[in-house]
């Protein structure tokens, strides 16, 4: 059997120490982690910077549906992801190129049908969340652009969560950072119109993120087919290419179905948020941005844990799974309840420097004190879904997403809109990542205990 140029014979994260490849691979995913969060805080920092509240605004209302977007890509990309690191786990080349090369082309179309459909419903779906006015409008010239565009953030994310796959983290990492550089470059020239090239607005911030993105798009799917040869032209018999397909959304439709609570919820805070106010969206936005710096190193961890479980679980390695499972979760913990002290001590400071108006400033400091003392139990929340996708039970991962959006956090947070009490929307979030961090460590331990059983997930 081949196996693809420049790829090992041993797949990369079924060796050595398991605590030594989590922290080699949060430091390799350190910097295009950051990038990833850079991103929304490059746009959210130049946009700020125009006046008036509407265009921050204006960015709160496209976090959502952003969201919704990009988690149903990103639910295709997860099965197409999850069963290559499993094929090549077993040692199986052959099989990671066909699903690589199939589960492009799927991609693809979903990314297409995507672009197009929210061309076709832009006003009415944010009419629907409430933008109005100057914030509809802008809301319009980012998110035409963006949609334009969405097939290259659909590119960007598949050569990345593949690179991941194949354990060429550096190299991800590079082309997030290299996208976000650019991005960084691009947003104030063709925002407030730099080097005699007119003001453009949010429409030059969201032509700034497609242009970025086009760039790292091409860079990780020019290397997995360019050097690795994991994608290559290749007509299978109808049968085949379906079984395929459906292997693929085996894991791509639940994790998406447990993705797409998410966006639900996003809205559904959005909706609570915008009877605040303006000010109360622009800064829950802002603050959701800078949120986002805190998970730099656990979402580094994160990134490569379903690929990482995945492998040892194709090999039939549980002893690392359980390993990796306490390693990460722990590290989590400690890691986001020290981010949290640094957080509360700084609101004011934070907030200081996005926004010079009192009323959204004095919004971000409330949730700054409140929201970060649950970012632990959200990551472990998360890891324990990354653990189920990888050993192939992709239901119980996005039923964990449910729980935690639609068994917790709606229910509490209207309740406290019902009270019209903002601090305790803040509150009904914090006391949800709580319940589903320690639900998420439950569930997972149990799981990778009964791994090797004799009726265990594995058989």
């Amino acid at each position: 059997m081949a196996v693809p140029l420049s790829l090992p014979r041993q797949a990369i994260y079924t060796r050595g120490s398991v605590g030594g490849l989590m922290l080699r691979n949060a430091l390799s995913m350190v910097a295009g982690t950051l990038a990833m969060s850079g991103y929304n805080l490059v746009d959210a920092y130049f946009v700020g910077q125009m006046p008036g509240a509407a265009p921050l605004a204006a960015i709160g209302f496209t976090f959502p549906v952003i969201l919704f977007f990009t988690f149903i890509l990103r639910g295709v990309i997860v099965g197409v992801a999850t069963v290559t690191a499993q094929a090549l786990g077993a040692q199986n080349h052959e099989r990671a190129q066909r699903v690589v090369s199939y589960g492009l082309a799927l991609i693809a179309v979903v990314a297409g049908g995507l672009g197009v459909t929210g061309i076709a419903t832009l006003t009415p779906v944010f009419h629907a969340l409430g933008a109005r006015g100057d914030a509809l409008r802008l809301v319009g010239d980012y998110m035409f652009v963006w949609y334009l565009g969405s097939f290259t953030l659909a590119g960007l994310l598949a050569g990345n969560d593949l690179l991941l796959a194949v354990g060429k983290l550096k190299l991800a990492s590079a082309a997030m950072v290299i996208g976000m550089v650019v991005n960084a470059i691009l947003d104030p020239v063709l925002i407030f119109g730099w080097w005699g090239l007119p003001p453009l607005g949010l429409t030059g911030a969201a032509i700034a993120t497609v242009l970025a993105q086009t760039l790292g798009m091409l860079m990780t799917l020019g290397l997995l087919i360019g050097r690795y040869h994991l994608a290559r032209r290749q007509i299978l018999p109808w049968r085949r290419a379906w079984l395929l397909w459906s292997i693929i959304l085996r894991y791509g439709v639940p994790a998406t179905l447990g993705m797409l609570v998410l966006p639900v919820g996003a809205t559904l805070m959005t909706w609570i948020t915008a009877s605040f106010g303006d000010a109360a969206v622009a800064a829950v936005a802002t603050a959701t941005r800078l949120e986002q710096m805190a998970f730099v190193l656990p979402m580094a961890f994160g990134m490569t844990l379903t690929p990482v479980v995945g492998q040892n679980f194709g090999a039939k390695l549980y002893e690392r799974i359980r390993r990796c499972r306490r390693f990460s979760m722990r590290c989590a913990l400690v890691f986001l309840t020290v981010m949290a002290v640094g957080y509360f001590f700084l609101a004011d400071f934070f907030a200081a420097g996005f926004t010079a108006d009192a009323e959204v400033k004095r919004i971000m400091v409330l949730y700054l004190t409140i929201i970060p003392w649950g970012f632990g139990f959200i990551e472990v929340h998360r890891y324990a879904g990354f653990i189920y996708l990888g050993c192939g039970r992709p239901a119980v991962a996005a039923w964990l997403n449910v729980f935690r959006i639609l068994g917790l956090i709606a229910p509490l947070s209207l309740l406290a809109w019902h009270w019209n009490w903002l601090p305790g929307v803040f509150g009904a979030r914090l006391v949800a990542d709580i319940i589903a961090g320690a639900t998420g460590w439950y569930l997972s331990s149990r799981l990778t205990r009964r791994l090797d059983a004799p009726d265990g997930v594995a058989g």
